[in-house]
Parts: C-alpha cells; structure tokens; sequence
C-alpha cells in the first residue's frame, strides 16, 4: 500500500514570519485526512507546494520512502489537485469536455453513468450552479489515474444537495486513492476523515474531533 510522506515543510512569505517551520504529515492510500487552518496559514500554498506548482518554500516528498521531485509530480502521475478555483473554459458543453478528460470509451463511460451526470451533459460550463460545476471538477480529477488526491475546499458555497453527492463520491474514490482535504466547512471534512492535522504555531498539529479544534482556538465553543 503507497504512503505518501511530506517532510521537512517551510512556507515563509515576505515580510512576514514563517508559516509553517519543518512540519510534516502523511496520507495512506485508503484513507482520507483533513488539514484545518485559518485564512493565511498558507493551505492552499502547501498544496500547490506539493502538486509542483509553488516554488516558493521547501518541502520533501516521498512516495514509499522513494524521493519524489516537484518536477515529476504532474507528469509521473503521482497526485492529482482540485483548487479552489474553478478551471473549466465557460463556453465549452460538459459532454465536450468529459470526452476532452477522457478519449476512451471506459473513461467517457464512467463519467457518463456517474449520478446526476445525465441532466448535465448538454449544458454549458458556464451555466452551471456552483455545486454543479465542483463537482463535475471533482469528478473530472478524481477519475484520473493519481494515488493521491488533495482538494481545497471541495464543500465551499454549494448547494446541500451536492454536498452530499461529493461526500458519497469521496468515499468511493477512497477505495482506490489516499485523499487530502482542506475546507473551513469543518463538518463536512470531519465527517469524511480519518485522521485530521491543524497548522498551528509552525507546525501541523494532530486533532481529532470538533473538541480538539474549540481547544486549538480554531473555531469558537
């Protein structure tokens, strides 16, 4: 089973004190972890970090105690990102782009069947409701052939229906992936974790519950 190693992490922005000072985590495949943190703590930037993206900061990557550079991260396949900004060109129709994702007929076919997917085939990118667009995104991404998966925050503005469409969708892709996930929605993430980090005082805390997260002053009793 592949482990996904992340050491060594420094995020420093200028004129400002370090974000995050030789922290690490890890995600197993089959499971699901959480990374909380306020606005600014530099989230988002450890996850471009480690998708290859970001060049500022330092971290170490390791597949299986293998080193993995920033450089091969995207082309070798390792681990796939879903940002928090939407990437889809607005005027294109779903169903083009299902097919544009995936050329052959299994991959189309997946997508295709998946739930919900067959009222929205024939719409336009642009048209779509928030919910309906994250998680065309996330199953666009999520279908592809990574080991881990990061999310920044999947459950951001959608609607409830959805919410709980991604969250059943997440569980099945947990069965062939590991998952990273970051959302201020800290109910949906809990609700999917197994394990869960915090980024406080420079580093990545482990926090188990809503509790550990009212005790870390990261949400109010």
């Amino acid at each position: 089973m592949k482990k996904l190693i992340v050491d060594n992490i420094s995020i420093q922005f200028p004129k400002q004190s370090e974000l995050l000072l030789n922290a690490h985590f890890y995600c197993d495949m089959h499971e699901i972890i959480g990374i909380f943190g306020r606005n600014g703590t530099g989230k988002s930037t450890l996850f471009r970090m480690i998708f290859g993206i970001e060049k500022k900061g330092s971290l170490d990557i390791k597949i299986n105690h293998t080193f993995i550079s920033r450089e091969h991260i995207i082309p070798k396949k390792h681990i796939g990102l879903l940002p928090q900004q939407h990437f889809l060109p607005k005027g294109h129709l779903v169903k083009n782009i299902i097919t544009l994702f995936f050329p052959s007929d299994d991959g189309q076919n997946k997508i295709f069947s998946s739930k919900r997917i067959s009222s929205l085939e024939n719409k336009k990118i642009g048209t779509l409701s928030e919910g309906e667009l994250k998680y065309l995104e996330l199953l666009l991404i999520g279908n592809l052939d990574h080991s881990f998966l990061i999310l920044d925050e999947p459950f951001s503005m959608i609607e409830p229906l959805y919410r709980d469409v991604i969250h059943e969708f997440l569980l099945e892709v947990k069965k062939t992936k590991g998952i990273i996930i970051s959302d201020h929605y800290y109910h949906d993430v809990l609700n999917l974790t197994d394990r869960n980090y915090l980024i406080k005082n420079q580093q990545l805390l482990v926090v188990q519950d809503i509790p550990d997260l009212v005790r870390n002053q990261y949400i109010n009793p």
